[in-house]
This record gives structure tokens, sequence and C-alpha cells, in this order.
């Protein structure tokens, strides 16, 4: 189902949505659009990221199945890097570095907010010291981590799947990215969309013993907390994982910890 008010490259990338997401995400597009008629079009006549028709992408997992709502920033400035799905770096496929002394990859390390929650779920496994989060330390852990039999994931794809695997809705506050638009501003123009995205959620899981778990990294995705209804979510909030301090957050240790995302389902 798509509707012909919205932008035909708008309307191409509702492809990748599941049918359970599709009501929801059209009211969404619709209440942007009767907020600000000038935005949709505006977006769909520029140039923004993620391209490829993966605007959408991430809403590939079923309503039904998500129990965690991961809200960042907004996608990577890099075309091959913005994925549509938040963190989830296009241009990283092995996280370890095949270097003799490396510790993660090359692209994994430019990747700051990825290279971070790595590092914060290494610590979180008791892998990592978080006094020592360095290149000696990591290179260890590479190595072991590239033995056959390791029990540990290979590659981003893995972390992905075993995210979805969990649950997560792995999403951004603003779901674009333009290079002559501030991302706060563009997050403000998608609240309205992210609402009814929180109303989905909260129409397929108040019958359920809990309401799916919001995690806010960043000042710009801590704004959902003034969406009505947003309260009614169990949520944490953190830093920005660009922030090294992210790597010794005790709560989002607590959290993804007992999750083990870097070992081998």
């Amino acid at each position: 189902m798509k509707s012909p008010d919205f932008p035909p490259v708008i309307q191409q990338a509702l492809a990748l949505v599941h049918p359970s997401w599709m009501a929801g995400v059209q009211a969404g597009l619709a209440a942007m659009q009767a907020k600000d008629p000038a935005y949709l079009p505006g977006l769909a006549d520029g140039e923004f990221l993620p391209s490829q028709g993966r605007l959408f992408a991430a809403f590939a997992i079923p309503v039904v199945k998500v129990r965690h709502v991961l809200i960042g920033e907004g996608p990577y400035p890099r075309e091959q890097s913005a994925t549509g799905v938040c963190f989830m770096d296009g241009a990283v496929g092995e996280l370890w570095s095949q270097e003799p002394d490396g510790g993660l990859s090359k692209k994994v390390n430019r990747a700051t907010s990825l290279r971070n929650f790595i590092k914060m779920l290494l610590v979180a496994d008791g892998k990592l010291d978080v006094e020592n989060t360095g290149g000696a330390a990591l290179a260890a852990i590479s190595s072991q981590a590239r033995q056959p039999g390791s029990g540990m994931i290979q590659t981003l794809p893995e972390l992905q799947d075993r995210l979805g695997r969990h649950g997560f809705l792995l999403l951004n506050a603003s779901l674009v990215f333009r290079a002559n638009v501030p991302p706060v501003k563009d997050a403000k123009a998608w609240m309205p969309f992210l609402q009814a995205i929180l109303d989905t959620l909260y129409a397929q899981h108040q019958q359920s013993a809990s309401l799916p778990q919001l995690v806010l990294w960043g000042k710009i995705a801590e704004q959902l907390k003034l969406i009505q209804g947003s309260a009614l979510f169990p949520h944490l909030v953190a830093e920005h994982p660009y922030n090294l301090s992210f790597i010794a957050n005790q709560d989002m240790q607590a959290f993804f910890g007992p999750l083990h995302l870097l070992d081998q389902a």
C-alpha cells in the first residue's frame, strides 16, 4: 500500500517496510506532512542519506518482535555507511583487524560510535578492562576472536543479526542526514513521525507484560522524551557513543552485558 500524497522517492523507500509497520509509517509521514507540507517535497528535491531506497530499512523487523528501540542521532554522513539502520555502518564488514598486532578493523575504527559501542560490549563481557581499552589490549582480543572455534562473531552483519534476534528496532532521531542541514533541525521535523511509531508500538504491545524499552543515545535522541506518551515506555538514556565516556557507562554495560552480543548465537 502506497500513498500518492508522498513524493516518489519516499514511496519507493516504503518497499523495505514490513507490512506490520506500513500503517504506522504512513501515519507518521502524513503527520509530518500535516505539520510542514514543504518538508518531504524539499527532502525529495535535494540530496540526503541514506540513499538507494534505504530510508525505512530499520522497519524490516515485525512490530510484534520489537523488544527494544535503540535511538541514535542520525545516519552516518557517508553514502556507503548510511544504511537506514542506526550504528550499522554499511562500509564495515570484518570487526577484527587481520594485522598481526591489530585490534578492531580499520573500518570499525573509522566509525567512532560503532568502535566505542564494541569496546563497551567487550568491557560488559569482561573481555576488556575499562581502564585499558587501547591497541595492545584489543590486539589480544582480536587474535583470540579470529581463532577457529572462538565463539565470537566476526562481522558487523552478524552483530546486526544478533541485535535483531533480541528484538532491537534500530532507529535514528532523524532518519536523514543532509550536509547543509543541522541534524537537530532534521530531527525536529521527524518528531511527528516518531510519535506515530511509538503509537504503533503501544497499540501492539499494550496488552503484553511490558512495553518495549527505549534506549536513547545522545541529546538529540533524548528529545524523544518530549513526545506525548513516551513516558509510558521504560527508557534508558546515555551519552552518544562518539564520546569516549560511553565505553565506561555502567548503565549501558548492565543493559547490554547479559545479551552477549559479540558471542555467536
